[in-house]
């Protein structure tokens, strides 16, 4: 018995010690740039900040090549970030959602830094947030925004993000504590799987969204948060974007848990139904007739879509999990962080 728990602590130990091994040769790995590593820099007229932000990530990331992707800028975002050293690209669909699906198609790495281009996050953060990734084999770090001064969130950007980020944990489970943060880092199976579907500020929300769906792991990093650099200015509108961030949770929603959607209002749809149906059966019981006919059909018609919506949501609870079935079929078809395609 001695032998037996002798052999075992010795096979125990020789596990832990490959393990370290291999995490050892990761972090060489990513160190020694040997993995591709891609910062991805999508831009608006960004004239003001873009220099510095490719100008920090050479410095904070030297081995990565940096692309800055700029979307019909009418100043001299194109020029400036030539200048940098940058490998300019240009998208002609306006909105950030389309550049991330262009940015995610064109560009072939083992790792990819999203940052938007407003000189707001914090450039040396990457390459902990890098080794993040690699060491604890994670598909997406997120950088959750810690920021440095006042005038960094604009009044209603706090409140916002705050309440879309409850609203989200809600109803996909508390995995972020800063859905809307502009700072992430992937690996290459969560980019070249990821199908991009929002046209602007609700990508962040979608990769959130796709992340929590698939159970995929993923961490959060605090990174420090800066004002914009005088001159640049931010385009996110608080009422309308943020709108339309909601809206794509709640379209996410339905598209995703289609048979708790469908359910809850199905079962809204039946109590109406029945609290109009129940004085109609008591005059019924007590008089013998029906008084008011109208409302009898309306509460009949309500029971009837109640029970359709219902339905639906069966149906369409089928056809989303073989669609998720797809996402992570084309997930696992990618190739982890440390083992290129041959």
């Amino acid at each position: 018995m001695l032998a037996v728990g002798q052999g075992k602590g010795a096979a125990v130990a020789w596990l832990r010690c490959c393990f370290e091994v291999c995490i050892i040769f990761l972090w060489w790995w990513v160190k020694n740039g040997l993995a591709v590593i891609a910062v991805l820099v999508p831009c608006y007229n960004e004239e003001a900040a873009v220099a510095t932000v490719v100008a920090d990530f050479r410095k904070a990331l030297p081995q990565a090549a940096i692309y800055v992707y700029d979307n019909n800028s009418r100043d001299r975002t194109v020029a400036v970030a030539r200048e940098a050293g940058a490998e300019v690209r240009s998208e002609t669909h306006q909105g950030k959602g389309h550049v991330v699906r262009r940015m995610f198609a064109d560009v072939d790495a083992d790792v990819y830094v999203l940052v938007d281009g407003d000189a707001t996050y914090d450039a040396p953060s990457a390459p902990g947030m890098i080794d993040k990734l690699v060491a604890e084999h994670l598909d997406m770090v997120v950088g959750l925004r810690v920021d440095q001064s006042v005038a960094a969130y604009r009044p209603g950007h706090r409140t916002g993000n705050w309440m879309l980020t409850a609203f989200l944990a809600s109803v996909f489970g508390e995995a972020f504590k800063d859905i809307l943060s502009g700072y992430r880092v992937f690996s290459r199976r969560f980019v070249k799987s990821f199908p991009v579907l929002s046209d602007g500020f609700e990508i962040e929300t979608e990769l959130s969204v796709h992340a929590l769906e698939l159970a995929l792991p993923v961490a959060e990093v605090s990174t420090p948060y800066y004002a914009r650099p005088e001159g640049s200015f931010s385009k996110l509108n608080t009422w309308r974007d943020g709108f339309r961030i909601l809206g794509t949770i709640l379209r996410l929603y339905r598209s995703e848990k289609p048979l708790r959607f469908f359910t809850a209002i199905g079962m809204f749809l039946m109590l109406v139904s029945i609290g109009l149906a129940i004085p109609i059966i008591i005059t019924y019981l007590e008089a013998g007739v029906v008084p008011r006919l109208p409302t009898a059909v309306l509460s009949t018609g309500l029971m009837i879509i109640a029970m359709l919506s219902i339905s639906s949501g069966l149906v369409l609870d089928t056809v989303t999990r073989g669609r998720r079935e797809m996402k992570l079929l084309a997930y696992l078809s990618q190739p982890a962080v440390g083992k290129r395609p041959n």
